[in-house]
């Protein structure tokens, strides 16, 4: 199978988007000042597992998954990636992040997860491979009659609810996620959104001129 450029191009957004998405999450975990809504849910299942939050995030996906079923969603290369790449990716900047003492320190890792996960929304989206687990769990909802945002909604109240009551850290940060990803996203999926390429125009043949035509 050959790839042109432009598939490649998609490959590498698709990746770099689902490593900086794992690294993201890690970000607001290592804050202490509340994590991403499906990140409370799988912190608190970490904390009474004790299983890796990284093998958490996989676990929770592949089960997200198995919901698309009744909802009759079609999984395509971008749905596996994401199930099976970002619980990695938290789990190897766990391992080399510092652990932030400073509450400076803190809120900056804060910022710096919520603003790099639009950035890698906007990637992994934009590579046009299919949406995440969680993704398609909300747009299949919404295709049984809710609309996006009551299907979104409801869903991250249902996993922040069910994750505080596990364990896991809600805060400014859950709320700030909260506040902040849509308007983001909404600047970084268009910005990294993969472009067709429009078709070049053919170049008419000039009719010839008496002064031009060959005699």
């Amino acid at each position: 199978m050959r790839f042109g450029d432009k598939t490649v191009s998609r490959l590498f957004r698709l990746v770099t988007g689902l490593a900086l998405y794992g690294v993201s999450i890690q970000l607001m975990i290592a804050a202490h000042l509340g994590n991403q809504p499906w990140s409370v849910l799988d912190q608190g299942l970490h904390t009474k597992t004790g299983l890796t939050i990284g093998t958490i995030v996989v676990l929770v996906a592949a089960v997200v998954l198995l919901c698309w079923i009744p909802l009759r969603q079609k999984p395509g290369l971008g749905t596996i990636a994401n199930m099976l790449l970002i619980g990695p990716f938290v789990d190897l900047t766990a391992l080399v992040l510092p652990e932030p003492r400073a509450m400076w320190v803190r809120i900056g890792y804060l910022l710096a997860g919520v603003l790099l996960n639009a950035v890698a929304t906007g990637l992994y989206i934009g590579a046009h491979f299919g949406p995440g687990p969680r993704d398609g769990l909300m747009t299949g909802l919404a295709k049984r009659g809710l609309s996006i945002r009551v299907a979104r909604t409801s869903i991250e109240v249902v996993v922040v609810a069910i994750g505080f009551l596990l364990g896991g850290t809600f805060g400014i940060g859950t709320v700030l996620y909260a506040l902040a990803i849509g308007p983001l996203a909404q600047v970084f999926i268009p910005l990294f959104a993969v472009r067709s390429t429009p078709p070049v125009a053919a170049t008419p043949t000039p009719t010839p001129t008496p002064s031009s035509a060959v005699a």
